[in-house]
C-alpha cells in the first residue's frame, strides 16, 4: 500500500461539481492499493497514519499525531503508475477495483476517515499547512 498524507488546514472532495465530503484542520491521505496487499497492509499503514507526529505541539515543534483533527481520504490508484519506460505510465502494479475497495474501506474506518467515491473522477482542492507532505508505503508479503 502506498499512501501520499498531506497536513490540511483544509480539504474537500468533490464528484461531478458536487462536494461529498470536506475537513478542516487534519491530513488528506490519498491512498493506492497494490497488486498482493491485503487486511494485513491495511491496517499497518492506517496504525502507521494516526501515530505520526506530523502536527505542531505547544512550542510549533511537529510532535503530535492527528489525534482529534479530521482525516480525509481518497482513493488514487495512480500512486502505483510506473513510468520508468516510455511517457505513458503503467499501473499493473495497482489492486483491481473489487480487491482494492474492500481495502480502501477497511483502513478509512480503521482511522475514522471521511472518503471520496471510489473509483470516480474527483475533484480535490486543499490548503496545505506547513507544507507537509509524506509519502508511505508498505510492501505486501513477500509469500503473494
Amino acid at each position: 500500500m502506498r499512501a501520499l498524507l498531506q497536513r490540511v488546514s483544509q480539504a474537500a472532495v468533490d464528484v461531478e461539481g458536487e462536494r461529498v465530503a470536506r475537513i478542516g484542520p487534519g491530513m488528506l491521505v490519498l491512498l493506492g492499493v497494490g497488486v498482493g496487499d491485503g487486511e494485513e497492509q491495511a491496517d499497518r499503514l492506517a496504525d502507521k497514519v494516526a501515530a505520526l507526529r506530523i502536527f505542531d505541539d505547544a512550542e510549533g515543534r511537529m510532535n503530535e499525531p492527528v489525534g482529534e483533527r479530521e482525516i480525509l481520504c481518497v482513493s488514487q490508484f495512480t500512486l502505483y503508475g510506473d513510468a520508468r519506460k516510455g511517457n505513458r505510465p503503467s499501473y499493473v502494479g495497482a489492486a483491481r477495483p473489487e480487491l482494492a475497495r474492500p481495502l480502501y474501506d477497511r483502513f478509512c474506518a480503521r482511522l475514522g476517515a471521511k472518503q471520496g467515491v471510489f473509483g470516480a473522477c474527483v475533484g480535490v482542492a486543499l490548503v496545505n499547512d506547513g507544507p507537509v507532505t509524506l509519502m508511505l508505503e508498505l510492501e505486501p508479503p513477500a509469500d503473494r
